[in-house]
């Protein structure tokens, strides 16, 4: 009997753990573009111990008031959109509507950017064109806007802009944004 309490104890323990790292309570991540981005923010989230919640495909009707913020990574990814199986179109609609709601949630939006120079181009610039000057802040691996487009997007608009040097430099400013 003891045996199985303790079995069980340590289940419920290892399931909680497991269900906070799947991101079951906190502000909501998601990717635009469908980059594996959304992945690497993922990983320098989890090492601050930050909760929050991974969406790569989330919706408008994933978001709730309670998620406070809403961070969006944007990357575009012609092979990522094609394994979710959406086009460069859809993923703007999607992207149009979680902003727009969460505009009506008060939610504070993130927009980050760590793909650097690899990760910009047509596909990917459409997303940050759209995203950035509806951000509430944005966070840029200083790789990805040499061409200063980050700088004259959230300038425009009048929004902080943070410029970091690598990706592992993501999570200080990122971290302190969610806590």
């Amino acid at each position: 009997m003891k045996k199985a309490l303790l079995v069980l104890f340590i289940t419920l323990i290892c399931s909680s753990f497991a269900f906070t790292q799947m991101g079951s309570s906190g502000p909501l991540l998601t990717s635009i573009g469908q980059s594996p981005d959304a992945e690497l923010i993922r990983v320098l989230l989890t090492r601050q111990g930050i909760p929050f919640q991974l969406n790569p495909l989330a919706t408008s009707t994933d978001l709730r008031a309670a998620d406070e913020i809403l961070v969006l990574v944007i990357g575009g990814s012609s092979k990522g959109l094609g394994a979710a199986g959406i086009s460069a179109d859809d993923e703007l609609v999607r992207t149009r509507a979680l902003i727009t709601r969460a505009r009506e949630l008060n939610l504070q939006i993130i927009a980050v950017h760590i793909g650097g120079e690899d990760r910009r181009g047509a596909l990917s610039d459409g997303f940050i064109n759209y995203v950035v000057p509806l951000a509430d802040q944005v966070i840029v691996v200083s790789t990805g806007n040499t061409d200063g487009l980050f700088t004259s997007l959230a300038g425009s608009a009048g929004i902080p802009l943070q410029s970091v040097a690598r990706i592992n430099d993501v999570g200080t400013p990122l971290a302190a944004v969610l806590r």
